[in-house]
């Protein structure tokens, strides 16, 4: 077995020094799992990065002048796609761990807490979750940022995401409560024409929306309106709290009128009906689960809705959400929808002589890459290691003490791992972990940051 090179310094500050537009980086010796269904798993396979884009998949790839980094005994694989979360609010991490219900976080967080946030809180919440998600392996995340009360907030928010060279998408909403600026939904032409003019850049922009009124009023719940602002801009829309009775019947209503659509998230959709279902699959809205969130907040069923997607051909993508409550990663997504969904599978099929249904790590896999890619619009960009597309990708240590030996790879990135084995992250090809460690983190600096701005939020009444 090889030392590999991700360990390396010397390899690391050869890959720095060549201009990333012109850089060349080869994998070599890897088992490469790519979640593009006509390649499959390559054993012992070669990948070559060219500037920001894979070019080459295979075995033994011959590459001029690359940057050689010996992969053997590792693991390549896409980087995870987180499709929502909140990403304001991580200096308030676990502080309500066993929270009850959807009410008791609202009413602390977004009632409470969330009023008093200013624009370099929002700035330091934001940048602390996206630093979390690329050590954890989460190369795109969808920042559901709903506390946008000025411009100003807007700003910090989608700066946050651009500092840390995440491929992130900034879904912008007005907040439920307590005092903003009104400016939302307007200020996303601004906000388009700032920081999002192009189409070939890291940062995308989305709108972002309630199913119904029931807990901030009609304003921000997603209808003919939001859904023209969202045509006007071209880009897409992601819907929260989509779950119940109440959602189902919104879901019906939003089909008839042709707002759902492959440019359409809705998230969470627990505990719909079979006709809304059946809606959402017929028009190819995409849906974007939250394992943990549904099961630990208990939101309607607490079940995720992983059964209901794939009967009606939906592959979802995978969520965070809060982590208020939640953990910040995306392998305990991927561990808690796969046990769920088995348990509900063989319990189902128990004293019967069915078959259990049951879903795979395979599957789940798909989930967090590919899938997550699709349902945040980013199908042709991310989410496998596909020649053409962008180069977002980890590289998972398989002969660590928690993963040797290496028997099957899918089951090892999904059963076995964690952020501790994700040797290095590459984001549209540029290194932003390495050695085990992310980069370009004064983390003594960051410390300070969020400390004082914990306290500042804990200590400021809300308004």
């Amino acid at each position: 077995m090889h030392v590999n090179d991700t360990t390396s310094a010397a390899v690391l500050e050869e890959l720095r020094r060549r201009p990333a537009d012109r850089r060349r980086i080869l994998f070599t010796g890897a088992t490469v799992v790519t979640m593009d269904p006509g390649l499959g798993v390559l054993d012992g396979g070669d990948l070559l990065v060219e500037g920001d884009t894979i070019t080459a998949v295979g075995p033994r790839l011959d590459a001029p002048d690359a940057v050689v980094v010996d992969a053997t005994g590792t693991i390549l694989t896409p980087g995870f796609v987180d499709t929502h979360r909140h990403a304001w609010e991580a200096q308030l991490r676990r502080i309500m761990p066993d929270v009850d219900d959807l009410g008791g976080y609202v009413m602390a967080t977004l009632a409470g807490y969330a009023t008093v946030y200013r624009p370099q809180d929002m700035y330091i919440g934001t940048r602390l979750a996206a630093l979390t998600a690329i050590d954890s392996g989460i190369t795109t995340m969808l920042d559901f940022s709903h506390n946008s009360r000025t411009r100003e907030h807007s700003d910090a928010a989608v700066e946050a995401l651009r500092d840390t060279g995440i491929r992130g998408v900034h879904a912008s909403m007005g907040p439920h409560f307590g005092d903003w600026d009104r400016q939302w939904p307007g200020d996303l032409t601004r906000l388009r024409s700032r920081y999002f003019s192009s189409d070939d850049q890291l940062l995308t922009l989305r709108l972002a929306t309630l199913a119904t009124d029931e807990i901030a009023g009609p304003a921000l719940a997603y209808g003919p309106e939001l859904a023209r602002v969202a045509r006007e801009l071209g880009i897409g829309v992601s819907v929260d709290a989509v779950f119940g009775t109440a959602s189902s019947d919104a879901v019906l209503r939003w089909a008839k009128d042709g707002l759902l659509g492959p440019d359409v998230t809705l998230i969470h959709s627990t505990g719909l009906t079979p006709e809304a279902w059946k809606a959402m699959g017929g028009s190819g809205t995409t849906v974007a689960l939250a394992p943990t969130s549904d099961a630990q907040i208990g939101l309607e069923t607490a079940i995720p809705a992983v059964d209901e997607a794939l009967s009606v051909g939906i592959r979802p993508g995978l969520s965070i959400d809060v982590e208020v409550a939640l953990a910040s990663d995306m392998f305990t997504q991927m561990r808690a929808l796969h046990a769920i969904q088995r348990m509900r599978a063989v319990n189902a099929a128990y004293g019967t002589d069915r078959q259990p249904s049951r879903i795979t790590t395979h599957d789940v896999l798909d989930f967090a890459t590919l899938q997550g890619a699709r349902t945040n619009g980013l199908a042709g960009v991310t989410g496998s290691l596909t020649p053409g597309k962008k180069a977002d990708l980890l590289v998972i240590r398989a002969e660590d003490l928690n993963n040797m030996p290496l028997n099957d790879p899918i089951g090892t990135i999904v059963l076995g791992s964690d952020a501790r084995n994700i040797s290095a992250v590459l984001i549209n090809g540029e290194p932003r972990k390495w050695d085990g460690q992310v980069l370009d983190v004064d983390l003594a600096a960051l410390r300070g940051e969020v400390h004082a701005s914990r306290e500042y939020v804990l200590n400021t009444p809300a308004v």
